[in-house]
């Protein structure tokens, strides 16, 4: 800090801080600049303090201030403090995060700088009619226009709709040449005006006997009817009834039913064998053999 009454000084009417304050500087300048910004009222901000503290040295650090002063983030005025002893010329430094342009800093000195006024707040209707004529040249809109047809998209939107729906309505389909985009835009809003929407009633709750209760072990929801001391079919050791087509083997009786057609398989070297088409000969009950079908 510097001594009492010196260091940095904030403008007023300044903008709130954000991230993007100094964007349009050089990065060296906007990182100095950051970092004043930071500071508090009082804060030595001379050349040799901040090359003390910045990765600059005192010529870089003397360069930037310049600079921010020349983009109109700083002013430094030099006054005479005089006391009973000595005459002091001293120099005064104002920050501000916001860029001023000299005669308001002239102003500021003097003290006749006007309160700033605030910009009205738009509405979210007058937003998006001042920018269709970024989806369509052809429906720019004055500021006039945009207060003429607030009303109308504030409708629009009480109904429902978003932004998305009404850019749609408004630039789908234009004729060529749109003479008056007012008129146009109006007349959409007016034909093209969606009904009240109502929300959904929610679905009616379930019948108090559907689920009345559920498995203390599995925890499975059910008819209260369906679980005698609590506890579904599965957890009982109910079988479940077979379902599916007929001859459907049940699962606990599926090995039994395998050993059974193993068993009753012909073993491979016992097979007859032959080709496709060809009888095999076989022997007779006297020992002669037989010869196939159809041979002489």
């Amino acid at each position: 800090m510097s001594n009492p009454g010196y260091g940095k000084r904030s403008a007023p009417n300044q903008k709130p801080s954000t991230a993007r304050d100094f964007d349009q500087l050089p990065p060296r300048e906007a990182a100095v600049a950051a970092y004043i910004d930071q500071l508090p009222d009082g804060a030595d901000i001379s050349v040799k303090t901040l090359a003390k503290v910045l990765p600059y040295g005192q010529c870089a650090v003397g360069t930037v201030l310049r600079r921010l002063q020349a983009a109109g983030h700083l002013h430094r005025d030099g006054i005479v403090v005089a006391n009973e002893t000595q005459l002091l010329w001293v120099t005064r430094t104002h920050f501000s995060r916001t860029a001023r342009d000299a005669d308001w800093w002239e102003a500021f000195v003097r003290g006749d700088v006007p309160p700033e006024t605030r910009r009205p707040t738009r509405s979210r209707a007058f937003i998006l009619l001042a920018a269709l004529g970024r989806a369509n040249p052809a429906l720019s809109l004055s500021a006039a226009d945009c207060a003429m047809l607030e009303p109308q998209v504030t409708e629009w939107f009480e109904r429902g709709a978003d932004e998305n729906e009404l850019l749609h309505a408004l630039t789908s389909g234009l004729p060529t040449a749109v003479h008056h985009a007012a008129s146009l835009v109006r007349r959409r809003l007016t034909d093209k005006m969606p009904p009240v929407r109502t929300t959904a009633p929610p679905p009616p709750p379930a019948p108090s006997g559907r689920y009345a209760a559920e498995c203390r072990e599995c925890k499975a929801p059910g008819p209260g009817d369906a679980m005698p001391d609590g506890l579904c079919r599965p957890c009982r050791g109910d079988l479940m009834p077979l379902v599916g087509p007929p001859g459907t083997v049940p699962h606990d009786d599926v090995s039994s039913r395998v050993s059974q057609v193993r068993a009753n398989m012909v073993p491979r070297q016992d097979r007859p064998r032959g080709r496709a088409g060809v009888t095999v000969r076989r022997r007779g009950a006297q020992g002669r053999t037989t010869p196939p079908t159809g041979a002489s």
